[in-house]
């Protein structure tokens, strides 16, 4: 079983066997402001190899490297303008940039699936500072079973991983509550791989372009977070209901109504109030209480399609994409 350090209890402790077992080559659990991570060097292929093992992921799907700072970000990467313009703006913070990796990298193809190129973020707090102390990049997949439902609490990665990994630190929930928003700069144009935690309209603005979206799901895994099925809990999941079955659980957004709620198993409401923000938050946990009340389905009222609402609505339809 994991031991599980409360970083606010004891944070010294919390770095030092944080970076003894990563110099081990272990992979271990660590809080960002998105969701919690797996995490391990980047550079060593025993400890990435520990992370697709750990979780059951596939090996053609990359991980993100995660860098103290711009300043070891670029030893590793090869930054275009646009690309510098946004990490300046956000970095650290829920933006994932895909660059072209530099020839001398000591991140080991592992981590990047063979690709040319890495994933890069810079996470706020104590990951950062983690990552500052190891002084090498840390591949870093949310803590969960491949295509599950990723973890926002340290509870959440005990009760999945906790017989798998030797330690897991604790800050408390994920503020953020979903994964990073991951984009490409490519051919002058800028292009977005995954919606995540920092709405595009922000980037846009930074940017001073347009963010484009693929129009068909990409044959081409290029980050993170774009296989078809993903983040899905047991039970199957129905989306933009008007009405419940009965038995089935309920996760509600703003207070609408539903035709059928009395007859549903649980009822949980994302933001009673409609706050994107908050809904993301309260996402993958409530995701999790969903299908631990036993029932067979879980359906979503709908999700406005609009700043954190993409990044929702997007986890929500690979949750609810067929399984193989």
């Amino acid at each position: 079983m994991a031991r599980t350090i409360d970083i606010k209890a004891d944070r010294q402790a919390a770095l030092e066997a944080a970076c003894a077992a990563l110099a081990d080559g272990f992979a271990i659990a660590i809080p960002t402001e998105t969701v919690y991570g797996l995490a391990a060097d980047a550079t060593n292929p025993a400890a990435i190899t520990r992370i697709y093992e750990t979780k059951g992921r596939p090996r053609f799907n990359p991980l993100i490297c995660h860098m103290a700072d711009l300043a070891m970000a670029e030893e590793h990467a090869e930054f275009d303008p646009v690309s510098r313009a946004l990490a300046t703006a956000f970095w650290p913070g829920p933006l994932t940039l895909v660059l072209p990796l530099k020839p001398d990298s000591p991140i080991h193809l592992l981590a990047t699936a063979g690709l040319d190129s890495v994933g890069i973020r810079v996470p706020k707090g104590f990951a950062g500072a983690l990552i500052g102390a190891f002084g090498r990049p840390l591949a870093a997949p949310s803590a969960n079973t491949s295509g599950g439902i990723s973890a926002t609490s340290a509870a959440h990665v005990e009760a999945d991983l906790g017989t798998k990994i030797p330690l897991i630190l604790d800050a408390g929930a994920s503020a953020v509550g979903v994964e990073s928003t991951i984009v490409k700069v490519e051919d002058g144009q800028l292009r977005l791989l995954r919606p995540g935690g920092l709405a595009a309209r922000e980037i846009e603005r930074v940017a001073g372009k347009p963010l484009l979206r693929a129009k068909t799901a990409s044959a081409a895994i290029e980050a993170p977070g774009m296989l078809a099925s993903h983040y899905a809990p047991g039970a199957s999941v129905r989306l933009n209901v008007t009405a419940v079955e009965p038995g089935e659980a309920l996760i509600a957004f703003g207070s609408a109504a539903v035709s059928g709620a009395d007859g549903a198993r649980i009822i949980l409401d994302l933001s009673p109030h409609g706050d994107l923000a908050e809904a993301a938050t309260n996402l993958f946990d409530y995701m999790k209480r969903a299908d631990a009340s036993g029932a067979s389905s879980i359906a979503f009222s709908p999700i406005p399609e609009e700043g954190l609402g993409e990044a929702i609505n997007d986890r929500l339809q690979r949750a609810a994409a067929p399984r193989d």
